[in-house]
């Protein structure tokens, strides 16, 4: 059984970026902020008054500008003329309600001055950071652009323009002879459309602009299908019609608008807010069952010679090798080129193996990648290396499923999709759940799924 492909979630939604979160509060935290402080400096009672226009202020100047990426001159002038236009208005305000005298003179001269000078400051700041951060080498990542049109070419160049947001162009690929393409990109074309997935694993690009014609929707859709095999962030410009949308977004590259047609549902804010329940639920689990953890050392000691936890290599984020820890359930420790996967009534599976994997717990070594930023407590599940290799080219779109970090459960598992996957029909529903994950990713939803996980681990008798 397979989702509901009804339910796909196609309209597009962008998760709000931290640097927009950042500026959304910037300005009307300044401004409130120097505000008190400057009454402070002067020993002036904060009265009724006071919070009044702290709170006509924050509601006139919120949201922010995103100002971080203006240049500095730009930005100096854009906040003075809108800080004048602010006070003009707060004084108008103030003069028809006569409510000018209810205010010091010197606290409003050295706020009306202070203002201005420390958000500048703050945006010069912030922009110096920003550019400090996109330039780190563990930030950078690199593009291709499909059709080297002249669209294509106002998208490289809005890379290059500013660095943007720590993009490294590569260059183009394109059927067409170069005499039916733009000159300038004829300089840089990597190859043909054909060739576009074979370099994107060899060179282990990142992100992967389409802009190609619509009336080129055939080839789209193919490359589409070549793309999807890799880990690769995949970008159409600036329309698309009839494709299968993960994480669909609209944004906006230096005036170039870009859609994003599958992309990871964790980014800016969703990022942190993914990151930070992990590490609070993993911490305080790993408190509660720490206990747990050491009979279940004893437990796997005492049940046969080998080591207590058994380290494999598993594909995580982005198809990056990682390595994922689990208590040992059996006699041996493949982790070679041929794994053969676990099934009921397996030899090789210990009786005190057999009861942990039947309730999930050799698992909870796991809490600890999580900790590690290796894994995430909800997300697809990780599949041993040599498996991924085989099903990659089995199964459509089976690679898209790494744009997160791997889970200790995952929205299959709670489907009934654990244990042993023997049929390619059996990991064709996984990964279909997985990808449906991914389109409606939300905290309430991964909540729901480790409510459910629980039930599972102690009903489900798939496992073994």
């Amino acid at each position: 059984m397979v989702p509901d492909r009804g339910t796909q979630r196609t309209f597009f939604s962008a998760p709000q970026s931290i640097t927009s979160l950042l500026a959304a509060f910037l300005e009307p935290g300044i401004a409130t902020f120097v505000y008190l402080a400057v009454a402070a400096w002067f020993d002036e009672p904060i009265l009724r008054s006071d919070l009044t226009l702290c709170l006509l202020v924050f509601a006139l100047t919120f949201p922010g500008r995103n100002r971080f990426w203006d240049r500095p001159l730009n930005s100096a002038v854009d906040i003075a003329v809108a800080w004048v236009t602010l006070l003009l208005i707060l004084a108008l305000c103030g003069y028809a309600t006569r409510s000018l005298t209810l205010f010091d003179p010197t606290v409003l001269m050295w706020w009306a001055v202070l203002t201005p000078t420390l958000l500048w400051v703050a945006v010069f700041t912030g922009r110096h950071m920003l550019r400090r951060m996109s330039a780190a080498p563990e930030n950078q990542r690199s593009a291709v652009v499909v059709g080297a049109g002249t669209l294509g070419v106002k998208v490289a160049r809005a890379f290059q323009a500013r660095g943007y947001m720590g993009l490294s162009f590569l260059g183009y690929f394109d059927d067409r002879t170069d005499a039916r393409i733009d000159p300038d990109a004829a300089k840089r074309r990597l190859g043909k459309l054909s060739d576009v997935a074979t370099y994107i694993r060899s060179e282990g690009v990142h992100e992967v602009y389409i802009t190609l014609p619509l009336g080129s929707q055939p080839r789209i859709l193919q490359l589409l299908e070549e793309v999807q095999g890799t880990t690769a962030s995949i970008f159409f410009v600036p329309d698309v019609f009839g494709i299968s949308i993960i994480q669909g977004r609209l944004q906006d590259m230096n005036g170039v608008p870009v859609v994003g047609l599958c992309e990871t549902p964790f980014t800016g804010t969703n990022r942190l807010l993914k990151r930070w329940s992990d590490i609070v639920l993993a911490s305080v689990i790993l408190v509660l069952v720490s206990p747990v953890l050491l009979v279940l050392a004893i437990g796997v000691r005492l049940s046969s010679p080998g080591p207590i936890i058994f380290k494999q290599r598993r594909n995580g984020l982005d198809g990056d090798e990682i390595i994922v820890y689990k208590f040992r359930s059996m006699r041996v420790t493949d982790d070679g080129t041929e794994i053969t996967q676990a099934t009921k009534g397996d030899p090789r599976v210990t009786p005190f193996g057999a009861l942990i994997r039947r309730t999930s717990l050799d698992e909870l070594p796991q809490f600890i990648n999580v900790l590690q930023g290796r894994m995430s407590i909800v997300g697809p599940r990780p599949h041993a290396v040599a498996h991924n290799e085989m099903y990659r080219q089995l199964i459509k779109a089976y690679m898209v499923r790494h744009k997160v970090k791997p889970g200790i459960t995952g929205w299959a598992q709670v489907h009934g999709l654990r244990g042993e996957t023997d049929t390619i029909e059996k990991m064709q529903a996984r990964v279909e759940y997985d990808l449906e994950y991914l389109r409606n990713w939300s905290l309430v939803l991964d909540l729901q799924i480790i409510a459910r996980t629980i039930k599972v681990v102690f009903f489900d008798r798939n496992a073994y």
